[in-house]
């Protein structure tokens, strides 16, 4: 994630999009006009809530169940799957202990990716390869396991499907970057659970940010929290909607669209007092030694041009563009692993 400054928000704001996915299946008209909603919600606003996914709701319920249950174990059990005992950045993150711009995340989590085995990087292969590596599961929770990794399978398709329908609604080849997606892709799923508000009346359940993938796909509670900053260049809340995910562009597509897609900053405000938040975001990435090749699309020559952060380069291998974020988000992990990569204050 890359993070922003914030601005004041704007409790009312019209719905994001609403893009029917199904339709690309109910003949040429129907998916003509879901290529114009989507060339349209990628180009303008970078985020939309995407129905006619197709994730059967059983799938759905049972993550949902499997997560809540995981939340509800004792703190022993959950602080065995601490995060700070993986090089490879998996498992359970306690409340305050990540970071978005170097403050709190007033949030507790699990994080979970593709299970293979550890890669541990030799003398002269890239770091980014620690991201490699087994998740934990809790022993008593056998069905989370099953649940989660099914869903990072499904939900990877959907997003696979997702992608060649944008590509091809602005005019690009809709399987382009199908050779550094497949088997060796990098997945990342996160359970996340926002407790109500921080003591101290800080509000940062994650702060702004950007996301650095490709697309993440948001399956969010009825609770709501997560804000998106519009045109206007405030913040506003994105009411859920029942069986939608909120989708939103990462930095990747909008850097190989040369600006024309937008990746748009978002955070999630605490919800109130005692109240918690779910939320199930799947993160779309590519295998970490892809090399994200621009994208040749009908509009190329109306892009804008992508702005550069002198304090966050985008590198041209997406391994180290994680490996970049996760360092920053979870100083802890780092500190006991990682020393080695640090950068000198």
């Amino acid at each position: 994630m890359t993070h922003v400054s914030t601005n004041p928000s704007n409790p009312s704001y019209q719905q994001l999009p609403i893009v029917d996915l199904s339709a690309a299946d109910r003949g040429p008209q129907a998916r003509a006009l879901l290529h114009a909603q989507l060339h349209s919600a990628a180009h303008d606003v970078g985020f939309f809530q995407l129905i006619g996914h197709g994730v059967p709701r059983g799938e759905l319920d049972a993550l949902l169940s499997a997560m809540r249950r995981f939340f509800a174990l004792p703190e022993r059990e959950r602080l065995a799957l601490d995060n700070v005992r993986s090089p490879h950045f998996r498992g359970y993150t306690r409340t305050g202990d990540e970071r978005t711009g170097g403050s709190r995340d007033w949030r507790d989590q699990l994080d979970i990716g593709a299970e293979r085995p550890a890669r541990i990087p030799g003398p002269h292969e890239p770091a980014y390869w620690w991201l490699q590596g087994p998740n934990q599961w809790p022993d008593s929770l056998p069905e989370l396991r099953t649940a989660a990794l099914a869903w990072v399978e499904r939900l990877s398709s959907v997003a696979e499907r997702l992608l060649h329908e944008l590509l091809a609604s602005i005019g690009a080849p809709a399987d382009f970057y199908d050779p550094i997606f497949g088997e060796p892709a990098h997945p990342h799923l996160k359970l996340v659970r926002y407790p109500g508000s921080a003591g101290d009346g800080a509000d940062q359940g994650v702060g702004a940010h950007k996301d650095y993938g490709f697309l993440t796909l948001l399956l969010q509670d009825q609770v709501g929290g997560l804000q998106v900053q519009r045109e206007d260049g405030l913040f506003h809340d994105v009411p859920p909607l029942e069986g939608a995910f909120v989708v939103n562009l990462g930095e990747l597509l909008e850097v190989a669209t040369n600006g024309y897609l937008v990746a748009t900053n978002h955070r999630v405000v605490s919800p109130p007092g005692a109240t918690e938040r779910f939320s199930v975001p799947f993160f779309y990435n590519p295998r970490l030694d892809a090399r994200v090749e621009p994208l040749p699309f009908a509009y190329a020559s109306a892009a804008p041009g992508v702005a550069d952060d002198p304090s966050n380069p985008l590198f041209a291998e997406y391994g180290y563009n994680e490996l970049k974020g996760k360092l920053r988000a979870h100083p802890l992990v780092a500190e006991r692993h990682h020393q080695d990569l640090l950068t000198p204050a």
